[in-house]
């Protein structure tokens, strides 16, 4: 095929098969007029690549002057069949599916968690950094993604009815993602992170994360399924991303250091506030989910008490976490970075603030509360940022 763009404000086509019925060998379609001509031609040849045309000036007409400003564009191209290969678009849509079922903001926070925590350990140590442990660090990073996959995907597979109230954009709601596959990933998610964790961190650090698979098990699967118990779910929650991410992480950092387990005052903290963190992420999760909780008979505290309450509660457990991070830099000055935590946590909660209001003035629709709950996992992953600075 031959595209041939000439300043005589023509457009030339060649080798290209008729599809109208009318013969069509060579056509010139005048850029000047309405684009009707241009139009029927589309529409006789679907297939034709749709092309922009710039900076078209008008020359004479004259032969002498079309051979001297002539400027032509060659495109070869092969046509092939219509549409994309299903097995391609069957791989893309696989992974898409896989990315969902992992819930990427959950991944982000035990992501930046994780990193956190090392870089923190080894700001504190920081002469006995080895280039060694970077393919430990990275094997127990992937070890926690893979307890993370597994949680949250046993959830999901138990959850199915209820996801297609709440949350019918996840993949096994949404049909994209059989319930096979999804129990093939979640076995394939404990299986490797045990045995990453089994040759490569000892048995404390095991046993800690049996712990916290265990828990996440409990917390869907039936005959146990505590999510049905708001005060067993907040504390299962908070158990799992709270204590046991942030102290076997640093725990385990310290132990690949050569070093005994000591609490500082910055790990202390940080754990003791992510732990009230993760019980505001357990109460308000539950938001945007009131219509299937109510349709299933889940028991949360927002089909008890109402979405304006849990929403002002979750806010009112935020805000104390940042008074005590401020007090704590200034009654403490010699364990903290009072330059950088003091006003950090004062702008992070009149953000919060803001967003309650903004809430407020949307009158709690769904759209609003889903906002806010993202909002609020913002401000986790932000603590988690500055944290190693503190």
């Amino acid at each position: 095929m031959e595209l041939s763009f000439s300043p005589s404000s023509s457009l030339r086509i060649r080798a290209i098969t008729p599809r109208c019925k009318a013969p069509f060998h060579h056509s010139t379609i005048p850029t000047k007029s309405t684009g009707k001509s241009l139009h029927s031609l589309l529409q006789c040849h679907p297939r034709l690549p749709s092309v922009g045309l710039y900076a078209l000036t008008s020359y004479s007409k004259s032969a002498s002057n079309r051979q001297h400003r002539r400027s032509s564009i060659r495109a070869c191209t092969q046509i092939g069949a219509a549409g994309s290969d299903p097995i391609l678009n069957g791989i893309s849509d696989f992974k898409d599916a896989c990315w969902r079922f992992l819930r990427p903001h959950t991944i982000r926070g035990t992501t930046l968690g994780s990193i956190a925590l090392v870089a923190r350990a080894l700001i504190e140590n920081s002469h006995l950094i080895k280039w060694s442990l970077l393919l430990k660090a990275f094997s127990g990073l992937f070890a926690l993604l893979c307890g993370n996959g597994y949680i949250v995907g046993i959830n999901q597979i138990y959850d199915i009815g209820i996801d297609k109230v709440n949350k019918p954009y996840l993949p096994i709601a949404a049909g994209d993602l059989s319930v096979q596959s999804a129990w093939f990933l979640v076995i394939f998610f404990a299986v490797t992170g045990l045995l990453i964790v089994g040759f490569n961190f000892g048995p404390f650090i095991t046993s800690l994360y049996c712990l916290g698979l265990f828990l996440g098990t409990i917390y869907s699967v039936p005959p146990f399924r505590l999510k049905r118990f708001a005060v067993a779910a907040f504390l299962i929650i908070a158990t799992v991303r709270g204590f046991l991410l942030n102290f076997g992480v640093y725990y385990a950092t310290r132990a690949a250091l050569g070093l005994r387990f000591e609490w500082s005052s910055p790990v202390a903290f940080i754990t003791a506030f992510v732990t009230l963190f993760a019980l505001v992420i357990a109460i308000t999760k539950d938001l945007p989910d009131v219509e299937g909780d109510r349709k299933f008979q889940i028991s949360t505290l927002a089909t008890k008490l109402g979405v304006r309450n849990i929403a002002f509660l979750g806010s009112g457990l935020l805000m104390v976490n940042y008074v005590a991070s401020v007090l704590a830099a200034i009654y403490m000055p010699q364990a903290f970075n009072r330059r950088l935590m003091i006003p950090a946590h004062i702008i992070l909660g009149l953000i919060l603030i803001f967003q309650a209001w903004v809430l407020e003035q949307a009158n709690y629709t769904k759209e609003a509360i889903s906002g806010f709950y993202r909002f609020i996992w913002n401000l986790f992953y932000a603590e988690y940022i500055i944290f190693p600075l503190i």
